[in-house]
């Protein structure tokens, strides 16, 4: 149970902002603007921060973060990495999924493309307290939902 000084030094939440963002673009414009300018965010603190925290991703890098805006104007965040089915479709060169899943096969990856995003997943606070093992078995999941077939070799 939460102790008295614990409650006190909570800061009241006034919103909790999820936004996707591309890695390096985060500019003053829209989505990023409308958004945190609602709530009375800096704006170009947040660009900043951003830019600089997703700076060793390539620049068309979907992001996803998460902002949580506090009563007093001032904000936190966290950057998530891509989705898997973005990760998926770049390593299998596509746009999108097959159109009927389970019956057309879009495109063909190896274990070894799994294995390697499941390791840039494990980094993600979501996913931290998760093994290897039960990551991979997501994304293969995953994969067949899309139309993409696991195999061992090419």
């Amino acid at each position: 149970m939460a102790t008295l000084k614990d409650v006190a030094a909570r800061r009241p939440i006034a919103a909790t902002i999820r936004l996707i963002v591309p890695a390096g673009g985060a500019r003053p414009a829209p989505p990023v603007g409308p958004a945190l300018g609602q709530y009375r965010l800096n704006l170009m603190a947040f660009c900043k921060d951003f830019n600089a925290r997703t700076q060793k991703y390539s620049p068309d890098t979907p992001m996803a973060v998460t902002i949580t805006a506090y009563k007093d104007n001032t904000f936190e965040f966290i950057v998530k990495s891509p989705s898997v089915s973005w990760f998926l479709k770049k390593a299998a060169g596509l746009e999108l999924g097959s159109e009927r899943p389970g019956h057309v096969v879009a495109s063909s990856l190896t274990l070894r493309h799994v294995y390697e995003i499941a390791k840039i997943k494990q980094t993600d606070v979501s996913c931290k307290h998760l093994s290897i093992e039960a990551i991979c078995k997501s994304i293969i999941g995953t994969a067949r939902s899309m139309g993409i077939e696991i195999v061992k070799d090419l």
